[in-house]
């Protein structure tokens, strides 16, 4: 499932195809081995030289004295392909491809490319890394070769970092290492046309070095061999940051479901970095602040944070950032309390976010008492207090500061009311204080609460879907409902009726008031076609809108039959979407949300990999903002939460249960009825693969 990127990122001998002493990347990568007295054995080769760099220049493979481990291949994208075949032969491992032009865009002679170095490297054994990348840089191994000088101050530490784009790797990581992060491993991937981010990802895994992975992702090659990957560093317990492009793409086109429409490929990649315990984080200054607080190994044993700082202003504005973050802020205990007020001048409030006062302001020890004394609360998991890095010598000390992270085992950090330039000297002072010092109350309230959300699920195994138990039968139009009734979906009480004067009868025997709706095999979505009527209270009633629906259906939709109609019990309560569907990349997927006809315009969804847990079911829940109706919203009756999830639940094992034969079940809406009365499927749509297995 996995190839090793160990001969690329781990070289002893390197061939630099395209030496030259004018072009610029070779030049600089040249000089970057040496000025760092990389212990790499370098070998130039341009059959245009036979001398450069002070260094005899070869022709080709045939003629070095030994194959390479790396080849760098610096050449035009047409010459690269049988460069690449010249030095297989002679015994090389693996190539760093640098050009554009191979296996990207539409051109067709771009793609013939691509196809032609993968199965090289599939045939041969071959590893790549690219092509259209900017290169690598390993540090402890002094393996410089990405064309930028700044790289070779890098000091080795514990992150290793993965970005599918070469100058956004660049931009962050030099960025990042400015913030005090270091590095084992930084790898521009490019194209993945050979070695991926799940290649990389289980390298760093089991590399003794790396304890945090960092990625940036436009999209992934093997979902499934990166699924494996993402397991093993979870049960590793060596935590993953990403940031994922495409938050805005247009969701996948499905003119079938809902669930196909609202579930784009950033909601689904986000639901499978919830499963495999992947922080995903909302920018690239967010993953520096986050990689930042996780490098310095500490995870919380909860979600409580508390932030202490000399400013009411800051106090207000920590509020507003918890909440909008979903944060979890608790209330100081009352011994906290006492404790604290003989930190904490007569005149301050003991609260939590806390204006310390002078005790913030005049006193550096006697601030980090008060940050000490609140880390020992039952309550508090996290605590941050508010502080720079000073920009030169003669002021603070950091000595107070590793006091405090001495005497705690909870996480702890500094952080300010806005993004600064650190200085050099900063940066050894947070060194020196083993304190993280963030940057932005945002940024430093959602680094806190990834920490918690990685803290819960560290050490977490991920076991593998159940195998299907269903039966194809299950899924036929007469079985369905019951099928599903078995499981905690229950549908309204309905009855099929061929005829106007038969959908009466029906209404008759199931009780006033009734839904009556069009039944058509081409017409999925009945509301848009004018194919629903509601608050039917007679059989006159019924028997009327069944003819009015039949003429305003066909002029709709004339190139769709009527089967019939749909008499239905009236319900009345929260109307939800509960979908499932086999994502393509990913696996099977479940989206939850506000029902009805919102759905796509509201938005209010939360999607999960399945299976779909009783607890996983309550988090979708507490999520969503149509979860304050279901509550009992201004006065309203509190609803059936219960059979909600015991629904959500259901519906989750019945799908994988019947995965060979379904594609896509949504149920659009889910009425959710009042506390003790259940909820009633209205609406079933299964989407059936067009074949089974």
């Amino acid at each position: 499932m996995f190839r090793s990127p160990a001969p690329l990122l781990q070289a002893r001998t390197l061939a630099i195809v395209g030496a030259s002493d004018r072009a610029r990347w070779p030049v600089s990568i040249h000089k970057n081995l040496t000025e760092t007295n990389s212990p790499v054995r370098m070998f130039p080769m341009n059959p245009s030289r036979d001398e450069i760099w002070g260094m005899k220049c070869y022709p080709d493979f045939a003629s070095l004295p030994e194959a390479p481990d790396l080849a760098l291949i610096i050449i035009p994208a047409e010459r690269i392909q049988a460069c690449l075949e010249e030095g297989v032969q002679h015994g090389l491992k693996s190539a760093l491809v640098y050009a554009s032009g191979i296996g990207e865009g539409t051109t067709p002679e771009f793609h013939a490319r691509g196809a032609a170095l993968k199965a090289l490297c599939e045939e041969s054994g071959l590893v790549a890394c690219g092509p259209n990348c900017m290169g690598n840089v390993s540090v402890r191994e002094k393996l410089f070769v990405y064309p930028n000088p700044d790289f070779n101050k890098s000091e080795p530490g514990p992150v290793a970092g993965v970005f599918q784009s070469g100058g956004t790797l660049q931009a962050w990581a030099l960025t990042a290492a400015e913030r005090g992060i270091r590095f084992s491993y930084l790898v521009s991937s490019g194209n993945e046309l050979s070695l991926d981010a799940a290649d990389y990802v289980n390298f760093f895994v089991d590399d003794p070095h790396t304890k945090l992975i960092v990625l940036m992702v436009e999209g992934i090659r093997r979902p499934e061999a990166f699924k494996e990957a993402a397991r093993k560093a979870l049960v590793a317990r060596k935590p993953i940051l990403a940031v994922k492009v495409g938050q805005t793409e247009g969701a996948r086109a499905s003119a079938q479901s809902h669930t196909g429409a609202i579930a784009g490929d950033y909601d689904v990649f986000a639901a499978l970095c919830e499963r495999y315990g992947i922080v995903l984080c909302a920018s690239l200054d967010d993953m520096v602040e986050t990689a930042l607080a996780f490098q310095s190994g500490r995870l919380p044993k909860g979600d409580g944070m508390a932030f202490m700082s000399n400013s009411g202003g800051v106090v207000d504005l920590m509020h507003d950032h918890a909440a909008q973050a979903n944060a979890k802020i608790p209330s100081l205990s009352p011994a906290t309390a006492k404790a604290l007020r003989n930190l904490v001048g007569p005149d301050m409030p003991i609260q939590n976010p806390m204006d310390c006062g002078q005790a913030g302001f005049a006193d550096e020890r006697n601030y980090m008492r008060v940050c000490e004394t609140v880390s020992k609360d039952a309550n508090i998991h996290m605590v941050a207090f508010e502080a720079r890095t000073p920009k030169g010598p003669g002021g603070k000390t950091p000595d107070p500061l590793r006091e405090l992270s001495d005497n705690t085992d909870v996480p702890v950090f500094a952080f300010s009311r806005m993004g600064y330039a650190p200085s050099e000297f900063g940066k050894i002072f947070q060194d020196e204080a083993g304190i993280p010092h963030l940057q932005s109350m945002p940024e430093t309230v959602r680094a806190m609460k990834a920490l918690a959300f990685y803290g819960s699920r560290a050490g977490r195994k991920i076991p593998p879907l159940p195998k299907p138990k269903g039966k194809a039968d299950s899924l036929a139009a007469a079985n369905i409902e019951e099928a599903l009734n078995a499981v905690g979906v229950t549908p309204p009480r309905s009855v099929f009726a061929k005829t106007a004067i038969a959908a009466a009868d029906a209404a008759q025997k199931i009780g006033f008031p009734v839904v009556l709706k069009i039944v058509s095999p081409e017409v999925s979505h009945k509301t848009e076609v004018g194919g629903v009527r509601l608050g039917l209270k007679s059989k006159a009633e019924v028997s009327m809108a069944a003819k009015d629906l039949s003429g305003l259906f066909r002029k709709a939709a004339p190139k769709a039959s009527i089967s019939g109609f749909l008499v239905q019990e009236m319900v009345s309560g929260v109307e939800m979407i509960v979908g499932v569907r086999e994502d393509p990349l990913y696996g099977p997927v479940m989206v939850l949300g506000a029902g009805g006809i919102l759905v796509e315009l509201v938005k209010d969804t939360a999607f999960r990999m399945l299976p779909v847990s009783k607890s996983v079911a309550s988090d979708m829940l507490d999520g969503l903002a149509v979860s304050a109706l279901l509550d009992g919203f201004r006065g309203g009756k509190p609803s059936d939460r219960k059979a909600l999830i015991d629904a959500i639940r259901g519906l989750s094992a019945f799908f994988l249960d019947h995965r060979p034969w379904l594609a896509d079940l949504e149920i659009n809406p889910l009425i959710v009825c009042e506390k003790g009365k259940g909820v009633r499927a209205v609406d079933i749509r299964p989407i059936l693969k067009s074949s089974g297995g």
